[in-house]
């Protein structure tokens, strides 16, 4: 009895263990199905939607048609700037006018020949100074100078000793016998200087102020040269007047558009990247970006670098002893500092080049390096230079060379449709003169003081308030034949008295008109101011707005208002 009894219990407690298993198994299956459950409704719903995502995303080739950059700029807005121009001109690739205008720079009836006026035992030797452009107006200079004092110059003896390290002579940059060919009307010019009598007269070191008047030529320079027969006029750049008469401001031209020609194996290297640029489209942009460290350094900005920046760049700084403590507020509110290479891709944006415009960008060593290139490159992907468009053998020759190099992309600018400066050094003065001269070619300068406020504004507005207000900025920097009176800014920059209206052409006038121009005096530098660096940059702080004697300035149009002023005062500075 006992034993039946304790066989039914010990039953009733496997019954129930059972019991409780099951009940704990059946739990657990049915959490583990419930939890299967939700997983798949969540991935149900992640599918669908990330369907209905796909149905209103745009591809990729509809992105890259909407939006070339997208600059986020505050947490409730983005700032996107469109692919397309959205152009605000009829034309962006010529200037209003400019069919109207021609270079003329033939000497005057009355201008002295060479027979008559050159004495046999005068000559002028000069040593140039800074880099490719820089000398080239020194050269261009040396020639009046010998015109002046009625002597023979010697062939130019180029600067070897500068930042730039470039041994070249003057027959290895530029087309000697072409040189001495074409001036021969004006001045006698030879290669060397020649034994006079029985021995070798060794030429007299002359120092010439800066601005040197033809006055101050006679004054200075010619009782030395008929004392001594030969004066060496060292650090030439720079050392005559702005303000000359016609004929003299002819003789200029003569040399910088027609008598100074690159040697056949740089312009034939220069034609090449010209057309594999045409081959790529028809019209291009050239883009004189000058973001390098030394030019940086020299305007005294600042970029937002933080300590790393100011220490690099101010021991770049060093190099120029004679530079006041910078004050980068001041310069960028007096538009002096360089525009990085996205505010220049923003500034040509607005102004209506879109994302398939082809550019060719002429620049050494970038500060910060592709980081520093990068918006411009998203914002204008059609990026070339010297080493995109010609192979490393081609560029052999001249790599060596930094005024070669530099030469290269002097012609690739000078021949592209529109030409963009970021800076008012010596290559854009030249270059803005020249497209002055051969067709009023447009010619883009940034209008630093205006358009640098807006760019550290634009955090705090839209594309469509952003886009007008740099079109109505620029106005007066587009390279347009009526922006500038006659006689401001350097002459190579606006050679005024080289530049005639063709007879009988109506000039549209839109809103322009004829201005009086008072006479202003040419300020002169004392002896002692500071010399020009070994950059290729412009230094000169003087007042350079002229009158030049003899223009004629009635059939020229010119703007006038408030945005004038603003143009005299930054060719000015």
């Amino acid at each position: 009895m006992h034993i039946a009894t304790f066989k039914k219990k010990k039953n009733h407690t496997y019954t129930q263990k059972s019991r409780i298993i099951g009940v704990f198994l059946t739990g657990v299956l049915r959490r583990r199905l419930i939890h299967r459950l939700l997983i798949s409704a969540i991935s149900v719903c992640v599918l669908l939607l990330f369907s209905m995502l796909s149905l209103f995303a745009p591809s990729s080739a509809m992105e890259n048609n909407l939006v070339s950059s997208r600059l986020i700029l505050n947490h409730q807005s983005e700032f996107y700037v469109p692919a397309s121009g959205d152009s605000y001109r009829h034309d962006l690739w010529n200037s209003t006018n400019s069919q109207l205008f021609a270079g003329c720079s033939n000497a005057g009836f009355n201008f002295a020949k060479t027979n008559s006026k050159t004495h046999p035992d005068r000559y002028v030797l000069i040593v140039t100074s800074g880099g490719l452009n820089q000398q080239r107006t020194g050269i261009i200079d040396a020639v009046v100078a010998a015109y002046i004092l009625n002597a023979t110059l010697v062939v130019p003896e180029l600067d070897h000793t500068s930042f730039w390290k470039d041994n070249s002579n003057f027959s290895e940059l530029f087309d000697t016998d072409w040189f001495i060919k074409f001036l021969r009307n004006d001045i006698r010019v030879i290669k060397q200087l020649p034994i006079m009598g029985e021995k070798f007269v060794a030429p007299y070191t002359v120092r010439v102020p800066r601005k040197c008047t033809p006055k101050c030529y006679g004054d200075r320079v010619l009782p030395v040269l008929v004392k001594k027969r030969a004066v060496r006029l060292t650090k030439f750049d720079y050392r005559l007047s702005n303000m000359l008469d016609d004929d003299l401001q002819k003789l200029r031209c003569r040399v910088n558009y027609h008598a100074l020609k690159f040697t056949d194996s740089i312009q034939g290297m220069g034609n090449l990247l010209v057309e594999q640029m045409r081959m790529k489209s028809k019209h291009f942009i050239a883009l004189h970006l000058r973001f390098e460290p030394d030019m940086l350094a020299f305007s005294g900005c600042y970029y937002g670098g933080g300590e790393k920046e100011r220490s690099e760049l101010g021991e770049i700084r060093k190099r120029w002893k004679n530079l006041h403590a910078s004050n980068p507020d001041k310069e960028r509110r007096h538009g002096r500092c360089p525009l990085t290479p996205e505010e220049v891709g923003l500034m040509l944006r607005a102004l209506g080049f879109g994302i398939d415009t082809h550019m060719y960008v002429a620049s050494g060593e970038i500060y910060g390096g592709e980081e520093t290139l990068a918006p411009l490159r998203a914002l204008f992907p059609n990026f070339h230079s010297k080493e995109t468009l010609a192979t490393k053998e081609e560029l052999a020759p001249f790599v060596p060379f930094s005024s070669r190099m530099a030469a290269l992309d002097y012609i690739v600018c000078d021949e592209s449709d529109v030409f963009v400066t970021n800076n008012n050094g010596n290559m854009a003065k030249i270059l803005a003169g020249r497209r002055r001269y051969f067709g009023h070619k447009p010619t883009i300068r940034p209008n630093g003081k205006k358009l640098n406020p807006l760019f550290m504004n634009k955090h705090n507005m839209t594309w469509e308030e952003f886009a007008p207000r740099v079109r109505k900025f620029q106005v007066g920097f587009m390279g347009e034949p009526n922006e500038l009176r006659p006689g401001s800014g350097e002459f190579h920059e606006n050679p005024t008295s080289c530049i005639c209206q063709k007879s009988g052409s109506p000039v549209k006038t839109e809103g322009f008109g004829p201005i009086k121009v008072e006479n202003i005096t040419e300020k002169q530098p004392a002896e002692e101011d500071r010399e020009w660096s070994e950059l290729d940059y412009d230094l000169d702080n003087y007042k350079k707005q002229v009158q030049l004697k003899g223009t004629k300035i009635d059939s020229i149009p010119l703007q006038t208002g408030t945005e004038q002023v603003e143009v005299q005062e930054f060719f000015s500075d």
